[in-house]
Parts: structure tokens; sequence; C-alpha cells
């Protein structure tokens, strides 16, 4: 395993195609398009563009490799020929070699998957997955890889076809719960997979299928020093909301602290267990902080779990949230209510996105861009390092990952903690 590194501020197997037939055609599903195998009466578009490239090849004076390599393996060219080859191929008309007889002949796609626990639109909203997606698109920028994104939806019911059949080189994982089906098919596939966030172990019975990393950060000591800087402040009654715990959304709402063990999400489960644990430090019960959930990291299950809360808990001088979008949920309730803050009521957050930052809001600063960037790369080292079928898997290391990788948090002070009334 490697250590914890600082914030970096840089950055499917195709299937044996069968005999020519007339055309098939795979059934379409939720989240899936339909597969059309080409005829023989497709084969003279492919021969016209063989004919092309050779031809090509012919009149240039090269050979078809060359040809080949302009497009697929520039590196291997001067600039000079490079673009020679491209200025007589667009005279031609020749759009290049044909992406679908590249896939087959090298075995690979040119893609990789992102599997997304949520709609896709949550993935544009959530500004933590914004920064996220950005590290992975960074890390691939020159690369001439484009990415798969695979949203299961709130329910995740189609989540194991699109993942099924997904024409991509591996996976990332972005935050699935412990034996999570999505995370079952992904592994399933054989394909390289990077799990980020969570689950922070893979499941015994898919160990060795596939090789596979991990990306995240150590959540529950993370959380701790903005809980410290309530306790410090001399706040005893502290309260916690976080975002989902437990995969049914009937189990959001209030949740005991001694249930929080058992929950299935493990990031937030830390975190809260990281709240817990530095409330224990200051001499405060454990089983006496309240904590409310919500499934969904939005601004309106924020604030409704914020009212929530505070109806319920009227004595409370700080709340520890699991989530800045959830703290800013509490700055804006406190709005409504005609309270001050930190004068009124003290809180922290977890993300250090760029609102919760604006707004003075004391918070830990994990590296959301970075583990993209961290998730992307490994995930190509893997890629690149593949190994054949039957050959031996990579040594398991940490939660039965062949690599992992820890990145660092830092806690922003803020402005949103002061002592209590």
């Amino acid at each position: 395993m490697k250590g914890k590194r600082k914030p970096s501020a840089r950055q499917a197997k195709p299937g044996r195609q069968g005999a020519a037939g007339p055309p098939r055609a795979a059934p379409a599903g939720p989240g899936r398009a339909a597969l059309t195998l080409l005829s023989s009466a497709a084969m003279p578009l492919r021969r016209s563009q063989s004919t092309t490239l050779a031809a090509l090849a012919r009149e240039l004076g090269v050979s078809r490799t060359t040809v080949s390599n302009a497009y697929n393996h520039p590196e291997q060219l001067s600039a000079e020929l490079r673009k020679k080859i491209l200025a007589a191929a667009r005279r031609r008309g020749y759009p290049g070699p044909n992406p679908a007889a590249r896939s087959l002949r090298t075995r690979r796609t040119g893609a990789i998957g992102v599997v997304l626990t949520e709609d896709l639109g949550y993935a544009f909203d959530d500004l933590a997955s914004v920064d996220f997606l950005a590290g992975v698109a960074e890390a691939g920028h020159g690369t001439r890889t484009s990415l798969n994104l695979l949203p299961l939806g709130a329910d995740g019911s189609a989540g194991g076809e699109l993942i099924a059949g997904a024409s991509v080189d591996g996976f990332i994982v972005y935050s699935v719960a412990a034996e999570d089906p999505a995370l079952n098919a992904a592994l399933g596939r054989g394909l390289p997979t990077v799990v980020v966030g969570q689950p922070g172990s893979l499941p015994k019975a898919r160990r060795g299928r596939a090789p596979a990393g991990f990306v995240g950060i150590e959540d529950r000591p993370a959380i701790r020093p903005a809980v410290r800087e309530l306790t410090r402040a001399g706040h005893r009654r502290i309260g916690v909301l976080a975002i989902r715990l437990f995969r049914e959304r009937s189990q959001e709402g209030p949740v005991a602290a001694a249930a929080v063990g058992g929950a299935d999400f493990h990031i937030q489960r830390d975190r809260v267990l990281g709240v817990l644990d530095e409330c224990l430090a200051a001499g405060v019960d454990p089983d006496s902080v309240p904590v409310v959930s919500r499934h969904i990291n939005d601004p309106a299950n924020a604030r409704s779990a914020a009212a929530e809360l505070l109806d319920s808990n009227p004595g409370l001088t700080a709340v520890a949230c699991t989530t800045d979008t959830m703290a800013l949920g509490v700055l804006d309730e406190c709005a409504a209510r005609g309270w001050a803050v930190p004068e009124r009521l003290s809180v922290t957050g977890f993300d250090g996105i760029r609102p919760a930052l604006e707004r003075g809001l004391t918070t830990v600063v994990q590296p959301n861009r970075a583990k993209g960037v961290a998730a992307a790369e490994m995930l190509a080292g893997l890629v690149a390092n593949g190994r054949e079928d039957g050959a031996a898997s990579p040594p398991e290391g940490r939660g039965g990952f062949a690599r992992a990788e820890l990145l660092e948090t830092s806690l922003h002070p803020g402005g949103s903690v002061a002592a209590p009334r």
C-alpha cells in the first residue's frame, strides 16, 4: 500500500465475433442500448476503408502501419510525417482506421467507465462529485481516453445491465455500499477496477477476480479536528447531520448512536463515529448526541434535516455535519429563524466545497479533485499492466486491494464556531 500523499495540483474486453450471418440484435432494456452485429452486407464499407488506407500508404510511399500510427500512435512518428499523412487523408476523405476493428485487434476500447450511485444529474449538482469528475478528466487529458458515465439511479435497478453492457477497459466505482450489486457486477467483468471512497475492503468472494485498487481518505480521524473546534470552544450539546447511512431510504431521519456502527455506507458511518469519538474525548456521552440523516445530499434535504434536528433538540448549541451541503442547510435554516451563526449556533462541515469556504464555514477540506486524478491514474496503470486470462492474480493488500492510496485532509478554521452563550 502506498502511503498518504498530499493533494496534487496537477492534474471490456470485447467479445469474440461469431460467424457471418444475418444481423442480430441484443435485447434492449433499461439503460441499455440495443447492439446490432454487422452482417456481410456491411463488408463493402470495411473493404473500402481498408483499400483507402492501403492506397494512402502507396501514395505516400509508407507502410499501412505508418498510416495507422498517425492516428493511433502519433508519438511514433515525426510531426512532419504525421502532418503529411493527415493532409493526404483529408484530400481523400479518409476518416481514419475503423475504431471497432481497432478495438477487436488491440482488445482495448480506449474508454473507462465511472460508476455513479445516483442519477446522472445528481453528479453535476453535488459539488464534491463535480470536483472528483474534473480530476478524472484532468488525468485523462492528452491520453485519448474517453469517459463512460454509468449512473445507477436512485434505486440502482439498472446498474447491473449498464455495467454488463459497458464497452470499457476498466471501471472507477465511486462510493458504493459494501456488497453493493454494482460493485459485484464490475468485479465480475474481470476488468481492472478502482474503488473510490467506499467500500474500504472488497467482498471476499470477489477478491482476485480482477486487478483492483482503492483511493480514499481516513474519514473517521479526518472529521475530528472540526469537532475539536467545537469542544475546545466549550460546546457539549452537539448534534450531528449526516447523509445516507443505510441502503433503504425508509431508514433516514433520527438514528440512534448505537446503530451507527451497523450502517451500510462506511464513509458516513466513519464520519459520524469520528464525531462521537471526539465528543467522548471531551467527556460527552455519545449516546446523548442526536443524529439525523438524509438519503440525498442536496439543499432541500439539508434544510429539512436541520429543521428536524433543531426542533427535536432545542438545547443544542452546535451542529457537526458530515458534508458541507448539510452544513449550508443549517446556515440557511438559521438565517430563516433569525439566528446568528456562530453567536446562536456553531456549525462545522466536511468537504471543502467552494460555497462553504465562501460563506466562512469551519470545515474539513478533502482533495476531491486530487482523488479523481489518483483514481484515473491508478486505473490507467492497472489497465496498462493488465493480465491475460489465467495469469496469477495480483497480490492482495489493504482490504483485498492490489493497490491503495490514501490522501490527506486539512482543517479550514472558517468563522462558524464560537463559544456557546
